[in-house]
């Protein structure tokens, strides 16, 4: 059956008079909300016992799930995932990945991958402990020019800047709330010159964040976590120009085969969408792999090897929630909340 068959199913449709408990998907917590805080407000826990949760978990079976994680900020949280992955799945590496696209193989049913983007350093303190001691594998991805530093990532250095004095001519004016939206939306020069006009003008800089060092890299790659390619500066690549798509993919490419003394061969695009612009530098380079964050279940043999579907997951996300991800109910019903003619309702 189709994902669209899915997503119309009458079991899906006969949980509409539920949609109010339905929030924010993963991404769409505000900075500083507590892992409690975002525990009690899940909104979907009770998809769980959807009659439905069934069907879908069966068809699961034969799709691949990667997850795409940021940090860890609750470990015990995560180390119950890893423990339900184990029982309920089958974790498998980028490597196995790989194989099954070189060789046209599937991989084994309920196949799952675990991956990180941007790679703070929880990736190494938390996550590298608790997937090892479980003997599952996963991939990060990184940004390279805050490889070895302790500057913030842009978007939390923006929001520190904003609310201490940071003034921008292009954001002078509008709810702090939308700030990174409104970064986000802008040409990536413009990005870059509001970046540098808040620094100028806020009363204060933003507390340092050690990241991960060259040599943590491959501590990482050395603990079962294969490193991967998420650009120089975690542009938008909708707001850059043809020469900053291939300055970003190249710059980290170069920067990351001299750290780990061999070229990374998976790429996760930033902000999760597909570039056909980014996809042929990819190919230039000779990437094999690129990753999404479309919230999606893909094949089991990956059919676009460059455009792989994820899984939007976070360390906090409860039991409930994560088998209901696992399965793609809940994916398949945010896409239905979100179909059109639904607007308004």
């Amino acid at each position: 059956m189709s994902t669209a068959a899915f997503t119309t199913a009458p079991g899906v449709r006969a949980l509409a008079p539920f949609a109010g408990c339905l929030g924010e998907p993963h991404g769409g917590w505000t900075a500083g909300a507590t892992a409690g805080t975002r525990r009690r407000n899940e909104p979907v826990d009770w998809l769980r016992f959807a009659p439905v949760q069934p069907v879908f978990r069966a068809r699961a079976a034969q799709r691949l799930a990667v997850l795409a994680y940021h940090g860890v900020t609750d470990p015990g949280s995560f180390g119950a995932q890893l423990d339900r992955l184990r029982r309920l799945a089958t974790p498998v590496s980028l490597a196995a990945v790989l194989q099954a696209v070189t060789e046209q193989r599937p991989l084994p049913p309920r196949s799952v991958l675990v991956t990180f983007d941007d790679a703070d350093r929880s990736v190494l303190t938390h996550a590298l402990p608790a997937l090892d001691a479980r003997g599952i594998p996963a991939a990060a991805f990184v940004i390279s020019e805050l490889i070895g530093t302790e500057r913030p990532f842009w978007w939390h250095e923006a929001d520190f800047l904003a609310r201490h004095g940071g003034r921008a001519r292009s954001l002078d004016s509008g709810h702090p709330a939308q700030l990174l939206p409104r970064l986000k939306a802008m040409p990536d020069p413009d990005r870059r010159r509001s970046l540098h006009e808040l620094r100028v003008s806020a009363d204060r800089r933003p507390p340092s964040q050690e990241q991960l060092t060259p040599a943590d890299l491959r501590d990482l790659r050395d603990g079962g976590i294969a490193i991967g390619n998420h650009t120089q500066g975690h542009p938008c690549f909708g707001r850059c120009d043809d020469d900053t798509v291939r300055a970003e993919i190249a710059g980290a490419h170069e920067a990351l085969t001299q750290w780990l003394g061999e070229p990374p061969i998976a790429f996760a695009y930033p902000d999760g969408g597909h570039d056909p612009r980014a996809e042929t530098v990819l190919q230039e380079l000779g990437y094999r792999l690129g990753f999404l964050s479309d919230h999606r279940l893909g094949p089991r043999i990956p059919s676009h090897p460059l455009q792989i579907s994820r899984l939007q997951v976070d360390s906090t996300t409860s039991t409930r929630r994560f088998d209901t991800i696992l399965s793609g109910l809940e994916p398949a019903y945010r896409r239905w909340r979100r179909r059109p003619g639904r607007a308004g309702r």
